[in-house]
């Protein structure tokens, strides 16, 4: 058995997209997957399995699209994954002092290799940006609520759907994969 990190983009956000936490640990137990332990409400899913990650991926998003009828992009890394992503983010630094500042990015498939130029280009409020292996570091000095940087606009430009975790919820989730 494996464990595995599962995030989930755009779930409980304002008023739409619900998906309990509750009920999405119920999926998970149906769907095959051990020891499932959920964060917050943003979708952040620990679990174990045997197989690989994308396939737990497809799995995933096929049960949140039968049982909760929302169409929700899922990311899953293994534990070990993760580890590498936490030891490589090149924003530590910044991570130390604004952990609510510096978010990772995780998305579907590798981001395109101008990603992080084109978004750079784009950059209003002194936002930085940064490629580690196959996911991208933000630092939103300002907060994250001053970007001009929609969802939409970092996907067209990363060329995949990407959903974003804030430092501390990176350690959390180390801590509960045990890495």
């Amino acid at each position: 058995m494996t464990t595995f990190i599962a995030l989930l983009r755009g779930i409980n956000v304002g008023s739409t997209r619900k998906l309990p936490m509750a009920e999405l640990r119920a999926l998970c137990g149906e769907l095959g997957f051990a020891e499932v332990q959920t964060y917050i409400q943003s979708g952040n899913v620990v679990f174990t399995a045997d197989g690989a990650a994308e396939d737990h991926e497809a799995v995933l998003e096929q049960g949140i699209t039968r049982v909760f009828g929302l169409q929700v992009d899922v990311m899953v890394r293994t534990a070990a994954q993760w580890a590498q992503i936490v030891a490589g983010n090149p924003l530590w630094a910044e991570a130390q002092t604004e952990a609510n500042h510096v978010l990772l990015g995780v998305s579907k498939r590798p981001p395109r290799a101008d990603a992080v130029a084109k978004l750079l280009e784009r950059a209003t409020a002194g936002e930085r940006v940064m490629a580690a292996g196959e996911v991208l570091w933000f630092h939103y000095p300002n907060g994250i609520g001053g970007t001009k940087w929609s969802p939409a606009l970092v996907d067209r430009l990363v060329g995949s759907p990407l959903t974003g975790r804030n430092w501390r919820t990176v350690l959390q989730l180390a801590a509960m994969a045990k890495v």
